[in-house]
């Protein structure tokens, strides 16, 4: 159950407006000088950016329940103590791991994919890559969007507003509305869905 109340909003509709703008048969050039992503690869990372923050230096992240070395915007996997990353590196990271590791399974377990409306697919793109594919495939969100029931389903993905057993305000502003300078998850997911 979202904590306040869910609406489209400018920025949100803004966000969604460049991404069909600058696809080209459904892809996007994100990053300069890299392969084009799928367009909601290229939502998600315009949402997830924002939120993860980017560091250039592996930092210990003990907000999860098992502390894990993490870099660049929120990677974790094979990130050792002491690694340090480009900016270009940490593109390449993210483009390559949401197209190869996330959207491939997301794509097998919410049946016609592609034909869902691009807002739901980015922010369900970006949830993934904050809780795992495995928790956003069995949740409640995927479940109403397999029903057709979209903006209930941006709305269940508020849920997961938690970090260590505790409910905490960036969640919560990240799975919903946002905050002054960055979109939320819900907040864009709405904003595509048809009136």
């Amino acid at each position: 159950m979202p904590i306040n109340k869910i609406l489209a909003t400018k920025r949100g509709k803004a966000l969604v407006a460049g991404v069909v703008a600058t696809a080209i048969s459904g892809m996007v050039a994100i990053f300069p000088g890299q392969a084009p992503v799928h367009d909601d690869t290229a939502l998600a990372i315009k949402i997830l950016q924002p939120w993860e923050g980017r560091k250039l230096v592996a930092y210990l992240d003990t907000l999860t329940t098992r502390p894990v070395y993490t870099i660049c915007d929120g990677d974790t996997d094979n990130v050792r103590k002491g690694m340090v990353e480009t900016n270009a590196g940490c593109d390449a990271r993210l483009a390559r791991k949401m197209e190869k590791d996330y959207r491939p399974y997301l794509v097998k377990c919410v049946a016609d994919w592609d034909k869902k409306p691009l807002s739901w697919r980015g922010s369900m793109l970006t949830l993934a890559w904050n809780v795992g594919v495995g928790a956003t495939c069995n949740s409640t969100a995927a479940r109403l969007a397999r029903e057709g029931k979209y903006r209930e389903s941006c709305e269940a993905a508020t849920a997961f507003n938690k970090a260590g057993g505790r409910v905490l305000k960036g969640l919560v502003n990240r799975r919903e509305m946002g905050d002054t300078h960055r979109a939320g998850e819900a907040e864009v997911c709405v904003s595509g869905l048809p009136a």
